[in-house]
């Protein structure tokens, strides 16, 4: 994979900074839009669980997503062969990354509520700021390296919990995520400049073709009951279509800072979801390591924007 020139943090011009996409209008509606859409992802993911094997839901709820969005880039005239030539390995990659993270999380809700599995997924943040110090040379401060320790703490609260159960559907949407951040870091960092269009399709395209290709070698392929197609069909266009379009588009627009600020917050609603579908909420213990790995998250991520507000008020940072 060739690296693109350009900062690999891919801060996209004219965003104006931090400040600017806070106070616009579209700024907030974008992260008030991607925070809402995105805490329904464990929720979808549960929803399916009774209808169809997780490996096998998983193929067919990306292969229509790439359905859609292969139609909507062919009306626009947007896809682009030149893309995927160029940076098939990227692609590739990305697509390992995003079908195996589908396939654990899918996978997990035998073994965890929707809620704490979106509590955990928030780890993510951290998860991207160690491949920013390993990958960037970037470097954690005190206060960065107290939030991330007292995220680790409340993941341990919610980890060891009484039976193996629950920790087995903890340490797969933990892999799940760690998975996930990877492939962002991989898509911040080479894919950028393409099409935001053409980039999810082949994304999408890719990581069908992955879930298809691990689901022969297993002899998994069946055809969706009736009852599941539905809902397949629903989650394909809400959670994969809407909500990812959303996603990459936030990480081209938004600082990244604000961008993880802003996700950090969605386990919120999804334990509101997961009370209003399946009347499942969080015990005490899971609450208070969630609310630990939420508090790690907004201290790590929280001292860039104000030192960069500090910056831009002439203040010493």
């Amino acid at each position: 994979m060739t690296e693109r020139p350009s900062d690999a943090r891919n801060v996209s011009p004219g965003t104006g900074g931090v400040g600017k996409e806070l106070g616009s209008a579209r700024g907030m509606a974008l992260m008030v839009s991607l925070l809402m859409i995105d805490s329904m992802h464990f929720v979808f993911a549960r929803l399916l669980f009774p209808y169809i094997e997780p490996g096998l839901g998983a193929f067919y709820v990306i292969s229509f997503a790439a359905l859609e969005v292969g139609l909507l880039g062919l009306v626009l005239g947007r896809l682009r062969l030149a893309p995927l030539l160029r940076l098939w390995p990227a692609f590739v990659a990305i697509g390992l990354c995003v079908a195996a993270s589908t396939n654990l999380n899918y996978a997990a809700m035998a073994f965890i509520d929707p809620g704490v599995a979106a509590m955990v997924s928030r780890m993510a943040v951290l998860f991207s700021l160690g491949l920013g110090m390993l990958w960037l040379g970037e470097r954690f401060n005190l206060v960065q390296g107290a939030g991330a320790l007292l995220a680790l703490i409340g993941l341990a609260v919610i980890s060891f919990q009484p039976g193996d159960y629950f920790g087995l559907g903890t340490i797969m949407v933990l892999a799940s995520t760690f998975l996930y951040a990877l492939h962002t870091a991989l898509t911040k960092r080479y894919t950028g400049e393409v099409d935001l269009l053409c980039f999810f399709f082949y994304r999408l395209l890719l990581t069908a073709a992955i879930l298809a290709l691990a689901n022969g070698v297993r002899g998994n392929f069946a055809l969706p009951s009736a009852q599941a197609l539905p809902f397949i069909l629903l989650v394909a266009t809400i959670d994969i279509v809407i909500s990812r379009f959303l996603y990459y588009w936030a990480l081209r627009q938004l600082d990244m800072s604000v961008f993880s600020i802003a996700l950090a917050a969605s386990p919120v609603a999804a334990i509101l979801w997961s009370l209003f579908l399946f009347d499942v909420f969080p015990g005490r213990q899971q609450l208070l390591g969630g609310a630990g790995i939420l508090v790690g998250v907004v201290l790590v991520t929280a001292v860039p924007v104000l030192q960069r507000r500090r910056l831009r008020t002439g203040a010493t940072p």
